[in-house]
């Protein structure tokens, strides 16, 4: 059977960040991709690159002081990093939207719902101002939100955080995009409501037909709604595998160090094992393994060799030297 080409393919992504002090590696040589229909997780610990990689698809970064300074972004076929900025500010919103974290610092508090999103829908389809206004009611009635003819009218702040992010995921929703970026949508929500919006992405995307990178440090959100997972440490990959081989197998000592943080309904009342100590300092990073320092099977080849990602498995791949190290010996 004749393999599904991906929608989005990012190769060896570097993206710094250029400071006073020093070079911060914020995404120091990141490889995924995406499939049409696909939702992909990016997980990890705050200041582990899974923001900046969001950012960098969409051509977001600050220069000065970030820069991409190596690697491909193929969406489509086409590398994202050699478009003009009024060729990307064509794709952003059309082609690739963007849920992001919070949704009162994301609306405009001065606008009205109708405003912003009417003018979403004008600038990058050929309608008129009624046909963008009844496309705005139409998806906000989509994502669930009561009299949406009524509410269009409302400010960010006459709605709840569940319903903002609900009007934000409708404003990203807008022109159908072949692929969404949603960066840790339901951090700031309740569990209810957090349940409700990962449905609402579920449908969503089946109607739509669209890929979603869902950025969270939620492995609960990850088993809800992802097919694969790439986790981030220290802004390079630490794992890359299906969501199923990940829960079942995962390798990689900081994946297992997230799976152990996790509650567990249990009657043994099992304590959390934290992973111990901070993620680094990516203006200066350890020498090595970033991970090593908080490592429980650190060797001492960690603290002087920096590992590569290694498919150790169909489709499983792990930048851990235990697993270097092992594919030696089983060599040899």
């Amino acid at each position: 059977m004749e393999s599904v080409k991906p929608l989005l393919e990012v190769k060896n992504l570097h993206t710094h960040f250029f400071t006073k002090t020093g070079v911060v590696r914020a995404v120091d040589g990141v490889n995924f991709d995406v499939k049409p229909g696909e939702t992909l997780g990016i997980v990890g610990e705050s200041g582990s690159g899974k923001s900046i990689t969001a950012m960098s698809i969409l051509g977001l970064i600050p220069s000065p002081p970030g820069r991409i300074v190596d690697g491909e972004i193929l969406f489509k076929g086409e590398d994202l990093l050699k478009k003009s900025e009024n060729q990307m500010r064509q794709i952003r919103g059309k082609e690739i939207s963007m849920v992001f974290q919070d949704p009162m610092t994301s609306l405009n508090p001065v606008f009205s719902v109708e405003k912003q999103m009417v003018e979403t829908v004008l600038a990058h389809e050929k309608v008129t101002k009624k046909q963008a206004r009844d496309r705005a009611i139409e998806l906000l009635n989509l994502v669930g939100i009561p009299d949406p003819s009524k509410r269009v009218k409302n400010y960010p702040h006459e709605f709840s955080g569940g319903m903002r992010q609900r009007v934000m995921i409708a404003m990203a929703l807008a022109c159908n995009p072949s692929l969404l970026i949603a960066d840790e949508p339901t951090t700031a929500l309740d569990v209810t409501i957090q349940a409700q919006i990962l449905e609402l992405f579920k449908k969503m995307q089946k109607e739509l037909d669209m890929a979603i990178i869902m950025i969270t440090h939620d492995l609960g959100v990850v088993a809800e709604v992802c097919d694969r997972v790439l986790v981030m440490y220290a802004g390079k990959p630490a794992e890359f595998t299906d969501t199923k081989k990940l829960f079942d197998q995962g390798k990689h000592p900081y994946t297992l160090g997230l799976m152990n943080s996790i509650p567990k309904i249990s009657p043994n009342k099992e304590k959390l094992i934290p992973i111990t100590g901070l993620p680094p300092n990516l203006g200066d990073l350890p020498k090595g393994c970033s991970f090593a320092p908080r490592c429980k099977h650190v060797m001492d080849s960690c603290l002087s060799i920096d590992p590569t990602l290694q498919e150790i498995d169909e489709n499983h791949f792990v930048r851990c030297l235990l697993y270097e190290e092992s594919k030696k010996a089983v060599t040899t």
